[in-house]
């Protein structure tokens, strides 16, 4: 595929992934819009500052995270440039020793691999065993980006439709968070 870094409305003319197509037809039949640009692999936020500036806004950084036991998974959503620390979220939300989920639970509970994590893998998780976490941060913003479960596209979506149209679909209440920009002047 060819990249010529311009931005789009809706889906792409061409044939994708079948991942990739799922998400398409789940915006679609909610009726919901956005806007796409084709890009070379973006798998960390530094490699999305281009495509942030071609869609006019913020790529929500989307961590997978897990308790140390690994029975307890997270999928949160905040801004990209933001540090994190696991300490602060991890007081928050009443779990200890928080840590990055592997590769295997990404695949098997999101249907996705590393760097192309995504809110709109939570389709893939039938059994609702993700917990959400959204930065309140984020709720500021009209509009956030996120891949449609391939790092090689990303979407502009009506923060909106994410909270008022896209959770409801996929059966999800998320937990809302507060992360400092400074976290190593937090009292946690």
């Amino acid at each position: 595929m060819e990249y010529d870094h311009h931005l789009y409305s809706g889906r792409p003319a061409e044939a994708r992934t079948e991942t990739e197509e799922r998400c398409y037809d789940f915006l679609d039949g909610l009726g919901v819009s956005y806007a796409r640009v084709d890009h070379e692999h973006a798998d960390t936020i530094e490699a999305c500052e281009l495509v942030e500036g071609l869609l006019g806004c913020r790529i929500c950084k989307n961590l997978f995270l897990c308790n140390r036991q690994q029975t307890e998974f997270y999928l949160l959503l905040m801004p990209g440039q933001k540090p994190f620390k696991t300490k602060i979220l991890s007081k928050q939300i009443g779990s200890s020793r928080l840590s990055f989920a592997d590769a295997g639970h990404m695949r098997e509970l999101l249907g996705l691999t590393p760097g192309s994590v995504s809110v709109l893998g939570l389709m893939n998780d039938r059994e609702k065993r993700v917990k959400l976490l959204i930065d309140r941060e984020l709720l500021r913003d009209e509009t956030f980006g996120c891949h449609p479960c391939l790092n090689t596209s990303s979407l502009r979506i009506r923060m909106e439709d994410l909270t008022g149209k896209i959770l409801p679909a996929l059966g999800y209440a998320p937990a809302y968070v507060e992360l400092p920009w400074n976290p190593d002047e937090e009292n946690a």
